[in-house]
């Protein structure tokens, strides 16, 4: 690709809990003309887990297009890189709802200033949770430095979607939680084998709030994650949407939370840039994910 021919690239920090926080995204607003490889090398290029790409202009209802690329290949659907582009539009075209068409299905997005800058929610598509298969699961695992003991007896493992599908795994204690290595290599391997486009997610309660109180402020169900999304350079993602939904879809599923319930998911400590998502979970249809972004460069 020609520099003339090279797309505008937006650089946008999603979903960041202080300075120096958040996921790195690319936004590309005006790729209607790019072709599949160009998306994808735009996506090398940039160096991020995901880049965006508007493939049409907004229509009347403030509807368009979008894909995802990581570094490696098109992904259905990305949280994070939907929080970025939606505040990406809302500064050009002024806050309030827009419609964002994936290959996943419509994700319905509001934006608003808040406090803390330009806000983004995105409704996920309709989620399902299913199980895990018990040969798969022993495999995931192994690759993961833990074993059956450590996983937390009342979360069993699963498979939930909500635009990706994202293994969930709960560990019951906090050192294993903090302390686990993974091999990269066999993950991405397992992860390709499985077509899970997404992250691997691994959680930890850290408290339980929500079981009782519902939504009501500091009661809100808390959790750290940890999602590992071998491609590239990169291993963990610091802030993953499409899992913060999934996460979401598995707690109901489970009954884990009373409905609405918002769940607090705090994220990217171990890769050092700390993120915060909040997840409304309503009690049927899609999971609400909210969060800011901030435009770097």
């Amino acid at each position: 690709m020609s520099d003339a021919a090279r797309p505008e690239v937006l650089h946008l920090a999603a979903f960041a809990d202080g300075h120096g926080g958040g996921n790195m995204a690319g936004v590309v607003l005006a790729a209607a003309d790019l072709s599949d490889a160009e998306m994808l090398q735009t996506a090398r290029d940039v160096g991020y887990s995901e880049t965006a790409f508007l493939t049409s202009g907004l229509d009347v209802n403030r509807s368009a297009r979008i894909r995802y690329f990581s570094p490696g290949a098109e992904v259905p659907f990305c949280g994070h890189a939907t929080v970025a582009t939606a505040v990406a539009l809302a500064e050009k075209y002024g806050p309030g709802p827009f419609s964002l068409i994936t290959s996943a299905g419509e994700i319905v997005l509001d934006t608003f200033v808040s406090e803390k800058g330009m806000t983004a929610s995105f409704m996920s598509v309709e989620p399902s949770v299913t199980p895990i298969s018990p040969t798969v699961l022993s495999r995931l695992l192994g690759l993961l430095s833990l074993n059956a003991a450590q996983l937390h007896p009342e979360y069993p493992a699963a498979l939930s979607y909500a635009g990706n599908t994202h293994p969930v795994l709960v560990v019951q204690e906090q050192a294993n939680f903090d302390g686990f290595v993974f091999d990269a290599d066999g993950l991405r391997i397992l992860m390709d084998e499985q077509g899970w486009a997404g992250t691997v997610t691994v959680l930890w309660v850290s408290s339980t709030g929500a079981r009782e109180a519902g939504s009501q402020g500091s009661d809100a169900m808390e959790l750290v994650a940890r999602n590992l999304f071998p491609v590239g350079e990169i291993l963990e993602d610091p802030a993953t949407g499409s899992a913060a939904a999934s996460t979401g879809a598995y707690l109901r599923s489970l009954g884990a939370v009373k409905t609405p319930s918002t769940v607090i998911i705090r994220q990217g400590a171990h890769v050092g840039r700390p993120s915060i998502l909040h997840v409304s979970i309503p009690a049927q249809g899609g999971i609400k994910v909210s969060g800011t972004a901030t435009r770097i460069r």
